[in-house]
């Protein structure tokens, strides 16, 4: 049983070990591979991809020192790395935000089988956790279900469109100006700001970037 950990705290990484080793991978030995940063993240992943023994889990920080040779900027790209060279392992990303928008790029772009926020874990809980996982199951710790939660609450935020328009609006641009950057007609422009302003409960395009500043969106 193949284990990598990452995270930029080594005594995190140790207390994974010290929880994991009472965990029965059905009689398997774990053998752990330990990372703190993305550049021995992303060496230990190239190399496992590389032998007869890839990782069947990796447990990987979202916010770690990155590795600029290589574009790999956080968590979330060591991960995309694993699904990519190592479909079959299991992933769970940690990570400290609450951010909804952060939080859903995650379930959207990485789909992590498990996804913890910080405040959530504990020796005790990671075991089930990982024994979850392992069986074939997805797992989100409260917080970040309550995050998931809020993202649903807001549908339209699941556009790509529609975030994009909110980041431009945010940095001063007006509607009217909004079809060069964005590839829709200013009507449907127009549509869209007023359904998000439906969405939030403003009525104007700067109380709607205000909210969406508030709620974590943007």
């Amino acid at each position: 049983m193949n284990i990598l950990l990452v995270d930029d705290h080594p005594m995190t990484v140790e207390g994974f070990i010290n929880a994991l080793l009472k965990v029965n991978f059905n009689k398997k030995k774990a053998v752990f591979t330990k990372a703190h940063n993305c550049k021995d993240g992303y060496l230990a992943i190239i190399k496992s991809s590389k032998s007869s023994k890839p990782f069947n889990l990796a447990i990987i920080d979202q916010g770690l020192p990155s590795y600029p040779e290589q574009s790999i900027a956080s968590g979330s790209d060591l991960a995309l790395l694993i699904r990519k060279s190592m479909p079959d392992c299991k992933i769970i990303m940690i990570t400290a935000h609450t951010e909804v928008i952060i939080i859903y790029d995650i379930v959207k772009n990485v789909r992590p089988d498990g996804l913890i926020n910080k405040n959530d874990i504990s020796p005790g809980n990671l075991q089930l956790i990982v024994a979850e996982v392992m069986q074939g199951n997805q797992y989100h710790s409260p917080i970040i279900k309550s995050c998931i939660d809020e993202i649903r609450k807001k549908e339209l935020m699941f556009d790509d469109f529609n975030r994009q328009i909110l980041s431009y609006l945010s940095k001063g641009f007006k509607v009217k100006e909004l079809e060069g950057v964005v590839c829709l007609s200013t009507s449907t422009i127009q549509k869209r700001v007023i359904q998000m302003k439906n969405a939030f409960d403003v009525t104007d395009d700067t109380g709607l970037v205000k909210e969406a500043i508030k709620q974590g969106f943007i």
